[in-house]
């Protein structure tokens, strides 16, 4: 086996076979389009394997916000390994290099989509919160006002979209892909001619929109792929517009957005759950934990974590099984170690143990998802390897209940 970086020239077909050969696109010409521009947003590396290129791991830079801090990102957005290479383990360790060279470059977090949950948990990540996926009938909204005339958005907009989309009110656990291409590549793809409604202000910069891919031209189902918008009259501007699309559209699907219980804004939820039952248009919400989060800089985000209530200090003995994947040529090793940690208003981290503070056992992937607010410290023994004296696990959960529920708003 041979992990060597991506070289677009001399690569892109391979990985292009590869995707096709595994069902994750067509050869549609703007999937073609759409490739390109993902593989070159990101920083790729490519598997060889008997002088064949049989794998492909791709990151994209961006950020990551944590309250009212950003973290710098590292967004694992494609492990993909062909049919023949399946279980040789190079997706894992071609995946942990990328991991370990983010990390000697400084960046804080890595997070990624799994497929199974229990995959990516070996190289240290942990699972996300749920992520909301509503389907709905666009005619049953009822939502105050009226749209105004919106504009199109068309795909050689992509620059003013990218814009938008990294000037969009941030919350708690929201990422943000950097390159332009990324969403150039991630508007083309979709099963039908996909297309964009929106407004701009007096300078043409887009202020709010949607991205739509139709599944089917005629009735649907439309998926909102995503919204922006920095006011909550700019969101019901935009649901406005999707009721507009109700005369023709029998269903559209949408990721709920952060701080919005979207089952407020449909008349008669549970009555269309029950009549649309099995149909191509059923009415549903589903929850998922799809994305999984881990922490790189342990003493950059720690240090800049403010966190409201009561100070608690402990001791805290950490694992990290990312280590078994990396050699000694690796430029970071992981984050297993002794630390003392202190998390409140002002939080700190220190290689070295303190003598009177009690001690928490974890390993990176459940003390990543107890720092970002996933779970609650006080479910964590039943669930994960969390050990430690109860009055401690209590002084935590009462401290961790206060963050939101974190969500990423932008899919990878």
């Amino acid at each position: 086996m041979k992990i060597r970086e991506f070289e677009f020239e001399k690569d892109y077909e391979n990985i292009f076979k590869i995707w096709r050969e595994i069902g994750w696109i067509n050869d549609e010409k703007r999937k073609r389009e759409a490739l390109k521009y993902f593989v070159k947003a990101g920083q790729g590396k490519v598997i060889e394997l008997n002088n064949e290129v049989e794998g492909y791991v791709n990151s994209t830079p961006g950020y990551y916000q944590y309250l009212d801090q950003q973290f710098d990102l590292q967004a694992v957005s494609a492990v993909t390994i062909s049919r023949v290479a399946r279980k040789q383990g190079i997706g894992t360790k071609a995946t942990a290099q990328s991991i370990a060279e983010a990390a000697a470059k400084g960046t804080h977090i890595s997070a990624l989509g799994m497929f199974e949950q229990g995959f990516y948990n070996k190289l240290g990540y942990g699972t996300g919160s749920y992520e909301h996926f509503i389907s709905f009938d666009p005619d049953h909204l009822k939502i105050p006002g009226k749209a105004p005339v919106p504009e199109r958005i068309k795909v050689e907009d992509y620059k003013k979209v990218h814009e938008a989309k990294l000037e969009r009110k941030k919350r708690h656990g929201y990422c943000t892909l950097l390159p332009p291409e990324i969403t150039r590549a991630e508007m083309f793809f979709g099963q039908k001619e996909p297309f964009g409604l929106g407004y701009k202000d007096k300078e043409g910069n887009i202020t709010h929109h949607i991205w739509v891919l139709p599944n089917k031209e005629l009735h649907g189902p439309y998926f909102i792929r995503w919204m922006t918008f920095n006011t909550i009259e700019q969101f019901f501007d935009l649901m406005n517009l999707i009721k507009n699309l109700g005369d023709q559209v029998h269903l559209v699907k949408i990721f709920e957005p952060a701080g919005i219980q979207f089952q407020d804004l449909i008349n008669k939820p549970i009555k269309d759950t029950t009549v649309t039952k099995k149909s191509d248009y059923q009415v549903i919400n589903k929850a998922m934990a799809y994305w999984q989060i881990r922490l790189l800089d342990l003493k950059s985000c720690i240090n800049n974590t403010s966190i409201k209530g009561e100070t608690v200090e402990f001791n805290l003995k950490l694992k990290d099984p990312i280590e078994k994947y990396l050699d000694e040529s690796s430029p970071w090793t992981g984050l297993s170690g002794n630390y003392s940690v202190r998390f409140g208003e002002i939080s700190n981290i220190n290689k070295e143990f303190k003598s009177n503070l009690p001690t928490l056992k974890t390993d990176i992937n459940t003390f990543t998802r107890m720092w970002i607010g996933a779970v609650r410290p006080a479910l964590l023994p039943y669930t994960n390897y969390f050990e430690a004296p109860q009055e401690l696990i209590n002084k935590l959960d009462n401290l961790f209940v206060t963050l939101p529920t974190p969500k990423i708003d932008w899919d990878f």
